[in-house]
């Protein structure tokens, strides 16, 4: 996990703004992380399949997805730029960034950044109040997701790639998870029954 520019006092928002834009950092906690290396194809797949998908499925509804290198200011302490998000509410919504927490989170697992993902990021997004956190790993072909309950996330859900994914901060939603992945689809006498089904 690559941490840098490490020193007494915690960075800021006003530290991160006079960054190099040729660069990528994220702030938590005060600490500074680089984003380098740039993410592989597999990591580019998932995101553009994802944030095809989401895009399709918010057309004419309020709450609008985003992609990274958009930057979410959680506090003056936290900057992030999460793989994928959606906003809810427009008045987060600045001509700079993000300014509060997004109502759904996605990050895909890469070598560099996996630890931070699933440790830092995760807190980060507890703490923030963010009210569903997806991790996605492209290479294990799996998804762990966080659903809000109160303050604190409870106990994750893992989904397989010929699953199906439906978000609980954006009802009405569900995520072919075989799309994501580019695997073969589920044959229907496999699939599991959604909550709902048949009742």
């Amino acid at each position: 996990m690559p941490v840098a520019k490490k020193r007494a006092e915690k960075y800021t928002c006003s530290d991160y703004l006079t960054w190099p834009d040729d660069e990528r950092w994220e702030i938590i906690g005060g600490e500074a992380y680089n984003m380098t290396p740039a993410p592989g194809i597999k990591h580019q797949n998932v995101v553009v399949n994802f944030t095809r998908i989401i895009g399709n499925e918010l057309k004419g509804k309020p709450c609008r997805p985003f992609v990274a290198p958009t930057d979410v200011v959680l506090s003056n302490h936290d900057v992030v730029q999460p793989d994928i998000f959606v906003v809810c509410d427009e008045k987060k919504i600045t001509e700079a960034n993000i300014q509060g927490a997004p109502d759904l989170v996605v990050e895909v697992l890469s070598p560099a950044t996996a630890l931070k993902d699933k440790r830092e990021k995760r807190a980060l997004y507890e703490r923030s109040a963010v009210r569903e956190y997806i991790i996605i790993d492209p290479i294990e072909l799996y998804v762990e997701r966080f659903v809000l309950k109160g303050k604190r996330y409870g106990e994750s859900e893992i989904f397989g790639p010929q699953e199906v994914l439906p978000l609980t901060s954006l009802k009405g939603i569900d995520i072919t998870l075989w799309e994501i992945f580019e695997v073969a689809a589920p044959d229907a006498s496999d699939q599991k029954p959604q909550p709902g089904e048949g009742q």
